[in-house]
C-alpha cells in the first residue's frame, strides 16, 4: 500500500487522483486498467499514485455496502462526482480506518463550494452509525447476487460475495516450471497446485527478482489452468484464439508448442509480442477476428479463452461487478456461440479443444458447453481428473468440466468455467 500518511489531509493531489480513477473506472469504457492509466495519475510521486490506487480499489471492493450507507443518509442524489467523493471518504473511513478528522476534512476539500456542507454532514453522520462495509449480502450488485443464488445456492453465492472485499496475492505462471522452487524463495512466494506461484510481495514488478530475465509472467492461478488442461506435448500445433493479452499463449509455447495467437485487436496484440520477447518465447501473431479468420489450418490443441462479462475477475477488477448488465450476458453469449463454432472447424481429428470464460454466469459456460454438442457432432466431452491442471477440488463437476469459484482456493482465484472437448471424427 500507498506510503502516503491516511491521516494527512495535505495528501490532495492523491485523493483528487482516486476521485478520478474511480469516476474513470465506473464510466465503463476503459474500466480500471484505462483508469489507472491516466496521465495525471503517472505524474504522482510513486507513494501518492499507490495510495490513490489504494484508496479507489477499496472504495470498489465496497461500493455496495457504502452506497447503501450513503443512500439512507441523502434525501436527493447530488451530483455524481459528490457521490463519489463521499464514497471515497466512506471507504477512508470504514476500510483504511483514517481517523474521522482527516477522512472528512480531505473529502470535504474535493467538493465544490456548494457541496462542501453536505460532504460534511453525511460523513460525520456516518461515523455516528457506522456500516458494516463487509457484509456478503451488499458487496455485489442485487441482480448478480441473485443469479449467483439460482446458479450455486444461498451459501455458495455468499462464500463467493465475500471474497469481493479481500485484496487479491500476486500469481505467476513460469517459464520453466522446474525453477519453481528457486524463484518462489527469490519472490517470497509459495507454490500453488499447478506450479503457479503466489505472492504478497508489492511494488513495481518490473523490478522484482527474474523479470528482465523473462523467467515469469502475472496470470491468475485460475487462469493458468486451461492451457494445462489442454495437454500439449512439445512440436504439436496449437492455436490460442483471443489471444491477447497472451499469458495462455507464452504457456502453449513454453510447453514447446508451435503456437499460433490470433486477436481481433492489433493494439493488444501489441503487448503479446511485448511479452514474447521479454520472455524468449516465440509464437505467430495474427490480428484478425478468430469467429471469421480465413485461415484453414488445423491443429493438434485448440484453445477458445472467449469474450465474456468476465464477472469471475472481480478480484483484481472490481468495477466490472458495477458496469455489467444483464444485457452484457445475452450479447456476449452470442458471440461466443460463434467463436466456438470457429474454433470446431480448426480442430484436427483427434485433437482437443478447450473452451474456457472468466464468468461467473451459466449462459457463458454451462449453456456454451451443452449447446455445443448438440450442434457440432464428432466433438465429446473429455472429463477431468480430481485436481487436474492445479484446478481445485471443490471445481470438478459431475459432467468432467470445471466451475470454479473465488472462494474455492485459499486466498482467493478467478471465477472460471472451463470444458475439454475431444474431436473423435
Amino acid at each position: 500500500m500507498s506510503q502516503t500518511d491516511p491521516n494527512d489531509t495535505a495528501g490532495y493531489p492523491a485523493r483528487a487522483a482516486a476521485l478520478d480513477i474511480l469516476q474513470a473506472a465506473l464510466s465503463g469504457r476503459a474500466g480500471i486498467d484505462g483508469a489507472l492509466a491516466q496521465p495525471q495519475l503517472k505524474a504522482l510521486e510513486p507513494r501518492d499514485r499507490g495510495f490513490a490506487r489504494a484508496l479507489a480499489m477499496a472504495t470498489l471492493r465496497h461500493l455496495g455496502p457504502i452506497d447503501a450507507a450513503l443512500q439512507a443518509k441523502l434525501t436527493r442524489a447530488p451530483p455524481e462526482r459528490v457521490v463519489n467523493a463521499l464514497r471515497l471518504g466512506a471507504a477512508q473511513l470504514f476500510v483504511l480506518k483514517t481517523p474521522p478528522h482527516a477522512a472528512v476534512g480531505a473529502t470535504v476539500d474535493l467538493a465544490s463550494p456548494s457541496f462542501k456542507g453536505l460532504v460534511n454532514a453525511v460523513l460525520r453522520g456516518l461515523t455516528r452509525e457506522p456500516p458494516d462495509v463487509a457484509d456478503p449480502d451488499r458487496l455485489a450488485p442485487p441482480w448478480l447476487y441473485a443469479r449467483w443464488r439460482a446458479a450455486f445456492g444461498e451459501a455458495e453465492a455468499r462464500a463467493v460475495a465475500a471474497t469481493i472485499a479481500e485484496e487479491p496475492p500476486t500469481d505467476l505462471s513460469l517459464k520453466d516450471p522446474a525453477q519453481a522452487e528457486a524463484l518462489a524463495a527469490e519472490l517470497e512466494a509459495v507454490v500453488l497446485a499447478g506450479g503457479t506461484l503466489r505472492t504478497e510481495r508489492g511494488g513495481d514488478l518490473t523490478g522484482w527478482p527474474a523479470f528482465e530475465a523473462g523467467s515469469w509472467w502475472v496470470q491468475d492461478a485460475s487462469a493458468a489452468v486451461p492451457v494445462r488442461l489442454l495437454g500439449v506435448e512439445p512440436g504439436q500445433t496449437a492455436l490460442d484464439m483471443c489471444a491477447a493479452p497472451g499469458g495462455k499463449t507464452l504457456q502453449l509455447a513454453a510447453a514447446g508448442a508451435i503456437t499460433t495467437a490470433v486477436d481481433r485487436s492489433a493494439p493488444r496484440l501489441t503487448r503479446v509480442v511485448e511479452n514474447l520477447a521479454r520472455t524468449g518465447l516465440s509464437a505467430e501473431v495474427t490480428a484478425a477476428d478468430a469467429a471469421t479468420w480465413a485461415d484453414t489450418r488445423t491443429f493438434d490443441a485448440v484453445l477458445l479463452d472467449a469474450p465474456c462479462s468476465a464477472t469471475g475477475t472481480f478480484r483484481r477488477h472490481p468495477d466490472v461487478l458495477w458496469v455489467a448488465s444483464p444485457q452484457d450476458v445475452a450479447s456476449l453469449a452470442a458471440v461466443q456461440t460463434r467463436l466456438l463454432d470457429s474454433a470446431a472447424r480448426r480442430v484436427k481429428p483427434g485433437g482437443r479443444l478447450v473452451y474456457c470464460v472468466c464468468s461467473l454466469e451459466p449462459e457463458e459456460g454451462e449453456a456454451q458447453a451443452e449447446g455445443f454438442l448438440a450442434r457440432t457432432p464428432g466433438f465429446a466431452i473429455e472429463p477431468m481428473t480430481v485436481g487436474e491442471g492445479g484446478a481445485p477440488e471443490a471445481s470438478l463437476k459431475a459432467d468432467g468440466t470445471l466451475r470454479i469459484l473465488p472462494h474455492h482456493r485459499p486466498g482467493g482465484t478467478d471465477g472460471f468455467y472451463i470444458a475439454r472437448f475431444r474431436r473423435t471424427a
